[in-house]
């Protein structure tokens, strides 16, 4: 999941982000509803959306979400059959999505709707024919709910295909208060600060970064922040479109400036063949569990990582904290990425649920659950619950058409997508050996002719 602000306008949005943290605005973040918050409670008079009736038809939804993001996804379709009579499936779906609907496809038992989260995937879709066009009735809500990026995003060739339902910021650093607080460190705004604040984290015993490098994702993701701030949004999106290769002196720069972090194994929590083991959920339950002594004191991640933080016993702005991704170049970055819903069937069944999912009325139950932000304009803000989650959501409704999407979930998925090949296989090699930086930038390139020639 990945997606790119105009830079210095939600620079100046997220370091309200950092004060907020700070001031202990965390709110409940637990993923549990307040007492008498009923979604389905009063909907029909509130209801922002017209559904067709659809008692007793079968739909099923395939996504790769798992744990507390499929328990929150599953309560956004009880609703959905709540107001239509719909009988709806969720198909637990692995990555590289692309793969596993072809299964499905190729056996005649494609889901009605799958929740795609790569760019990529979705023009593949569509390249493949697999993919049925947004109908009117969803379309009237994308029109209506989406600034016009969002909607290209989910467009190919002219065609509406996506409807963007979840969106993610990734460009934020969360950290343990308690172990910072003991060390004596505070928040860092550039690089170079971040690397000292590792460094007194480090001194006072704990490691200070935490790692979920068993996903490659994780890894693309702290390229990509990197090379944004340093190289700039245009160079960003030559690279994103391989109008640039690999082997560019910019990518040198952003390579060389991650293995100044990745070449220090002892600022890393396990070392680098620790990290390459650690799954991303247990990277971030690692930072915040062992009061002020955790395996690692910072774990960079996107919002969803408070879905995480959870499942430990720590408050979101008093034990767990966030800063903005440190500034590389002249300003912070911000990353973010979203997960489309696209239709595989011809059905009633699936058009209705991308009319819902292009809903505000939709967006609301997840906002409400925690750990999500909408891309969705027409959602009241006051339905995310705390205010860390209502400004990075306002910092992705003001960014308008300024967002860029992630540059991995851009690329071919053979390439910016697949566990243990292309760009997340090689960079994880690069976690383990960050010394070859032009052997790394050759094997990138090697990976990406290939990937963007298919």
């Amino acid at each position: 999941m990945r997606t790119t602000f105009s830079i210095r306008r939600a620079a100046v949005v997220f370091a309200a982000v950092g004060a907020l943290a700070l001031t202990g605005c965390g709110g409940d973040g637990d993923g549990k509803k307040k007492p008498g918050d009923d979604s389905g409670k009063g909907a029909d008079s509130a209801s922002t959306v017209d559904l067709p009736k659809l008692d007793g038809e079968k739909v099923s939804v395939a996504a790769v979400w798992t744990g507390p993001e499929q328990a929150n996804f599953t309560k956004v379709l009880d609703e959905f059959e709540k107001r239509t009579g719909a009988d709806v499936t969720f198909v637990p779906a692995q990555d590289p999505i692309i793969n596993f609907l072809g299964t499905k496809i190729a056996g005649k038992q494609p889901p009605d709707v799958a929740m795609i989260p790569q760019v990529g995937a979705v023009q593949q879709a569509a390249a493949k024919k697999w993919a049925k066009p947004v109908g009117a009735e969803a379309k009237a809500q994308l029109d209506k709910n989406y600034a016009k990026v969002w909607q290209d995003l989910g467009t190919v060739d002219g065609t509406q295909y996506g409807v963007y339902f979840k969106a993610a910021n990734k460009s934020l650093i969360w950290y343990n208060a308690a172990a910072f607080d003991n060390a004596g460190a505070s928040e860092p705004k550039t690089w170079k600060d971040f690397l000292t604040t590792a460094e007194t984290v480090s001194a006072s015993g704990v490691t200070p970064v935490s790692v979920g490098g068993a996903d490659g994702w994780t890894l693309t993701d702290w390229f990509e922040n990197v090379y944004l701030s340093q190289a700039g949004p245009e160079k960003y999106d030559q690279l994103a479109k391989h109008e640039i290769p690999w082997t560019d002196p910019s990518v040198k720069d952003a390579l060389t400036t991650l293995a100044e972090l990745f070449g220090k194994p002892e600022l890393i929590a396990g070392g680098a063949d620790g990290a390459l083991q650690t799954e991303f959920p247990a990277s971030v339950t690692q930072t915040f569990t062992g009061g002020d002594q955790p395996k690692g004191a910072m774990v960079f991640e996107g919002d969803f990582v408070a879905v995480n933080i959870a499942q430990t016993e720590a408050k979101i702005g008093t034990d767990a904290k966030v800063f903005p991704f440190p500034a590389v170049g002249a300003d912070s970055p911000v990353v973010t990425g979203g997960d489309a819903a696209v239709a595989l069937k011809d059905s009633k069944g699936a058009q209705a649920l991308l009319t819902w999912l292009a809903s505000a009325d939709a967006a609301k139950i997840w906002a409400e659950a925690g750990g999500f932000i909408s891309p969705n304009k027409g959602l009241d803000l006051k339905a995310y619950p705390n205010e860390v989650q209502r400004t990075m959501a306002q910092a992705l409704i003001d960014a308008g058409d300024d967002v860029r999407f992630d540059m991995s979930d851009q690329a071919p998925q053979s390439f910016g997508g697949t566990p243990g090949a292309g760009e997340w296989k090689i960079l994880q090699d690069f976690l383990k050996d960050p010394k070859d930086i032009a052997g790394t930038q050759k094997e990138l390139e090697s990976e990406a002719v290939k990937a963007y020639k298919s």
